[in-house]
C-alpha cells in the first residue's frame, strides 16, 4: 500500500519536496494544503511547482478538493509528475488520517478549453461527473462554496490513490 511517507521519500529521490499542512480548527473541519517544491539550480532557493488546497469533514464523503495548481511546461519546467504526486499525497493522507473515503472536486468553467482539460484529467484519476453548477439561483450557495461554476465530480479515495500512483510510476519510470 502506498503511504504518505513513501510518497515523500519517492519525491525526495527526484529532488522534490512534498509537504502537507493540515489544520483542524475547533476539532471539526480539516484544512488541507499539499505543496510540492523544487530547489532551483542557482542558489538553492525552493520554487513552488504545485499545490492543492481543500478541506474535509470527518465523514466518509467529506473530502472536498478546491484548488489544484501545477507549474507546467510553459513555465520552463520539465514534466515532473507533480499533478499525480499531489493527488496521491492528498488521497493517501485522507485514507490514513481521516474517515473520508469519497471526495469531490470542481472542474471550474473559467475557460472552455481549460475546463475540458480538467474534466479529462480528473476522469483519468477516477472522478465521475456528479452535478453541473451553473448560473441558476439554486446553484448560488454551492457556487459560493466552490468559488465558481463548473462540473462537480466525485470519486472513491482508494481508486484515486491507485490511479495517481500508476500515473506517477509511468511518469517516473
Amino acid at each position: 500500500m502506498t503511504t504518505l511517507e513513501s510518497l515523500e521519500r519517492r519525491a525526495a529521490e527526484r529532488g522534490l519536496l512534498l509537504r502537507l499542512q493540515v489544520g483542524r480548527p475547533l476539532g471539526l473541519l480539516y484544512g488541507l494544503r499539499v505543496a510540492v517544491a523544487r530547489q532551483s539550480s542557482a542558489g538553492g532557493q525552493l520554487r513552488l511547482v504545485g499545490e492543492l488546497k481543500g478541506w474535509a469533514w470527518p465523514t466518509p464523503g467529506g473530502l472536498q478538493l478546491d484548488t489544484l495548481q501545477v507549474a507546467g511546461r510553459s513555465s520552463g519546467l520539465p514534466d515532473l509528475g507533480v499533478g499525480p504526486l499531489i493527488a496521491a499525497a492528498a488521497f493517501a493522507w485522507a485514507l490514513e488520517q481521516t474517515p473520508c473515503r469519497r471526495a469531490q472536486i470542481l472542474a471550474i468553467r473559467d475557460d472552455d478549453g481549460q475546463h475540458q482539460r480538467l474534466v479529462r484529467y480528473f476522469r483519468r484519476l477516477g472522478f465521475v461527473p456528479s452535478k453541473e453548477l451553473g448560473a441558476a439561483l439554486w446553484d448560488l450557495p454551492e457556487r459560493l462554496v466552490w468559488g465558481g461554476a463548473g462540473l462537480v465530480m466525485q470519486a472513491d479515495c482508494q481508486v484515486v490513490l491507485e490511479r495517481a500512483v500508476t500515473l506517477l510510476d509511468q511518469n517516473w519510470s
